[in-house]
């Protein structure tokens, strides 16, 4: 191990809100003094001009993980729990998370909690929230708390509305939840965050569950890496780890 790592700096809450188009909004606490939940909500609500804060989505599609240091052991122990409905996301969830191949526990829920009938009759309130929006979205608050001073470290933004907003909108097209797409993710993630000196939001999309839109964007293989904006479109099938071809997408 190395001689410099402090266990205790990897301890952290994390706190992941999805909607049921499967975009993401997630949280890292390293204080672990706050619960996010209603902060994750509001935030929805002002990114996609809801008429409130969408409180339905806890707990049916939220996933939250706490790692800390054991005072016996002095090792990391980590509990990482997703309803039932977002566990299937578990590979996003240990990139934006940073935890590798973690398997994820189902989160135990009371019966009829998640009822797909009742959840069913919020689209019409929340039709947005079903729209496939590119949206992951890592959300912070200022410390000390000030509520002029809340922000999102990355935007979400549709190419339409962009005009002169600096940032890339990506997807990624994926088959299914592997080993192989999970390091995929991983590495894209790591090139992403290395190499790019304006924000992005990368939205992830298995063409086993969303096929209409792989043929909206021509996908006819996996991995594959759309860049939607800014224009013009360009893309990369398969080998996602060559650096100069990927930055080549993006014009550099």
């Amino acid at each position: 191990m190395n001689a410099d790592f402090d266990p205790a700096a990897s301890a952290f809450k994390g706190i992941a809100l999805f909607t049921p188009g499967g975009g993401l909004i997630y949280c890292i606490d390293r204080k672990k003094q706050e619960r996010w939940h209603l902060h994750l909500c509001a935030a929805l609500r002002d990114m996609l001009n809801l008429s409130e804060p969408p409180h339905f989505l806890v707990p049916c599609y939220s996933a939250t993980i706490d790692r800390w240091l054991s005072p016996q052991t002095q090792q990391l122990q980590t509990i990482a729990e997703a309803s039932p409905l977002v566990l299937r996301y578990q590979a996003l969830l240990n990139v934006v998370f940073s935890t590798e191949d973690l398997v994820w526990q189902p989160l135990a829920l009371q019966d009829g909690v998640c009822d797909a009938l009742v959840l069913s009759t919020y689209r019409e309130q929340f039709p947005k929230l079903w729209e496939p929006h590119d949206l992951v979205v890592q959300y912070e608050k200022a410390e000390p708390y000030d509520p002029v001073e809340e922000r999102l470290v990355s935007t979400v933004v549709e190419p339409s509305s962009v005009l002169d907003t600096q940032g890339y909108v990506l997807r990624l097209f994926v088959s299914g939840n592997s080993t192989a797409t999970e390091r995929t993710l991983q590495t894209l993630h790591r090139i992403l965050e290395e190499t790019l000196s304006h924000p992005y939001t990368l939205k992830v999309i298995d063409v086993s569950q969303h096929p209409e839109q792989a043929e909206l964007d021509q996908v006819s293989a996996t991995p594959t890496l759309v860049k939607v904006y800014p224009r013009p479109v360009r893309r990369i099938v398969g080998d996602l780890d060559n650096v100069d071809q990927l930055l080549r997408i993006f014009g550099s």
